[in-house]
């Protein structure tokens, strides 16, 4: 079992509890956490009291392990999506990385099913993203990134037309204009609404839709050739806007697993 342990990016910690705020902690020194010949360094900075500041332990998290690359992440974007969560609340994690095509022992002990994510909490091992990313909302409530129940499924419609369309052997069959149609909505949303899902700040909704277009950017590239259009103005902006955070970019698969995970239902 290989684990890398992680901290968080963030440049600040943001004050979680009331009667504390403005108590000021020491300020870290640069930690080394190494994993084979991997190092990764902290860095230096201040911060105020908050749930996080507790939290002695990372959290442990079993993920895909890449089928590219040892020792890397693999492409499952509903794993990012919990990886994205912990990185945007700035908790530390330990990934344990599962060769997810001979699932370990221990791995089936704690998961049956066999599926990734999975996250550890209060001693108890937590299955599906949805569930993972609720409970650590509940947990860990600073910052925030609830989403309003009326725009918690906007751009959920998305990722299964993208699986239709990049699965289809028929360019006469509509899943394209399906595709199109979604991104279209989704465009027209952000125009009025964005710059993402609920305004100005990140919240769980773009944790959830980014790693999806993410991957249907890098697979329908790769394996249609196809963008999506330049008139889409908000939804490329939008995409470009969460690529470039730093917990997507800490958090993302490798091209080449996103590519290779794919193959199996383009070629199927």
């Amino acid at each position: 079992m290989s684990t890398v342990k992680i901290t968080p990016s963030a440049a600040s910690f943001a004050t979680s509890i009331k009667h504390l705020a403005g108590i000021q902690l020491p300020r870290l020194q640069n930690t080394i956490f190494t994993s084979n010949s991997t190092k990764f360094r902290a860095p230096r900075r201040a911060f105020t009291v908050s749930m996080a500041a507790s939290l002695d332990t990372p959290l442990e998290v079993c993920v895909k392990q890449s089928i590219t690359t040892p020792n890397k992440l693999g492409d499952c974007p509903f794993t990012q999506r919990v990886l994205l969560t912990l990185e945007e609340k700035h908790l530390p994690y330990d990934m344990k990385f599962v060769d997810l095509s001979n699932k370990p022992d221990w791995f089936l002990k704690i998961s049956p099913e066999g599926k990734v994510p999975l996250i550890k909490l209060d001693e108890k091992w937590v299955p599906d993203s949805d569930v993972i990313t609720q409970a650590l909302e509940e947990k860990f409530p600073e910052p925030p990134l609830t989403t309003p129940p009326e725009k918690a499924s906007v751009g959920s419609k998305i990722f299964p037309k993208f699986v239709a369309f990049l699965k289809s052997k028929d360019p006469s069959d509509g899943t394209e204009q399906a595709l199109l149609d979604e991104l279209t909505v989704f465009n027209d949303y952000l125009k009025e609404n964005g710059p993402f899902i609920n305004g100005n700040e990140v919240s769980a909704a773009d944790l959830s839709l980014g790693p999806k277009l993410y991957h249907l950017e890098i697979a329908l590239g790769h394996y249609k050739n196809w963008s999506i259009p330049d008139s889409l103005s908000y939804v490329k902006s939008y995409m470009k806007s969460i690529f470039s955070r730093e917990s997507f970019i800490n958090t993302r698969a490798l091209k080449e697993d996103v590519i290779e995970g794919w193959r199996p239902k383009v070629m199927g």
